[in-house]
Formats: structure tokens, sequence, C-alpha cells
């Protein structure tokens, strides 16, 4: 069992799929509310948590996966869920492991804003693509997300 920080998206809410999947599966979950029209509120929410909660893991999905990068979190590993860095990020900073689950069918974020990630800091980014849509809420994708949750977790990055 991990603890995970879980950082929703814009249109997203604490409880939702992802992270109610994510407790299902054994893991305890801290999904703080994330204010939808002031992103650098929402990040330092996210900082605010890291410290209180202190997690294994960090995972962002969307807009929280912009959090996520922002906020910079020591090393600590990260999922990115179809990260909106770019709508949010002029320079990416990633330190420690990184998952990025992103569908190539997304239609909201281009599945190449995770490719320029995995380019940029190739010895930190795993990209594994998945699932028919931008939600990644099909088996698979929850999947894939409990598979890196343990993986980085358990301190075996790659």
């Amino acid at each position: 069992m991990a603890k995970i920080l879980f950082l929703h998206g814009l249109d997203a809410q604490p409880g939702g799929v992802k992270p109610t999947f994510l407790a299902a599966r054994g893991h305890d979950v801290s999904n703080p509310a994330l204010p939808r029209e002031d992103f650098d509120a929402s990040v330092q929410i996210a900082k605010n948590a890291l410290q209180t909660q202190r997690p294994d893991v960090v995972v962002g999905s969307s807009r929280g996966g912009a959090v996520a990068m922002a906020m910079k979190p020591d090393g600590l590993p990260l999922i990115l869920l179809a990260p909106a860095w770019r709508f949010f990020l002029d320079q990416p900073t990633l330190v420690g492991p990184v998952h990025i689950i992103h569908s190539p069918a997304d239609s909201l974020i281009p599945i190449d804003h995770s490719k320029e990630l995995r380019r940029l800091f190739p010895d930190q980014v795993i990209l594994y693509e998945s699932g028919d849509r931008h939600t990644l809420t099909d088996p698979a994708s929850l999947e894939q997300l409990d598979a890196s949750v343990r993986q980085l977790a358990s301190g075996s990055h790659h």
C-alpha cells in the first residue's frame, strides 16, 4: 500500500474515478480540492498537502499534472496522467522518477506534449501510451496507474 497525493484535473473534483480506484486497491489517497480558477493557489494547496501528508508518490491528472510539476516535490516520484503542463508552465522541471500515462487518442492534451517531456528528461521519464480518451478511466489505464504507483512507491523506478 502506498501513500498517494492525488491532484485532480480542471473539471474534476476529489473522489473521482481514479483516486477512488486507487483507494479500492488499498492505497492511502489524499485528494485535496484544487480551485479551478487559481493555478498558484492550487500549487500552494498541493505543497501544503505534500508537507502534511508526506506521500510516497504524487499523482497529477491533466491540470493536476501541471500542479505536480510546478510544486517541484524534491525528487519524490511523480505519475502524470495526460499532464497539461504546456498550458500552465513556461519551463518544465522534473527531478526524480516520473511515469506518464497518456492516451494516443487524447483530444484535449496532445500526446506530443508528453513525448516532449520524455525527450527533455530521458533519464527520469517513462511514457506509457494507454487508453482511448483523455480521462484514462478505462481498465487498462487504471491498471497501469496502479502498477506505476506500486513500482514507484517501492523504490524500483525503472
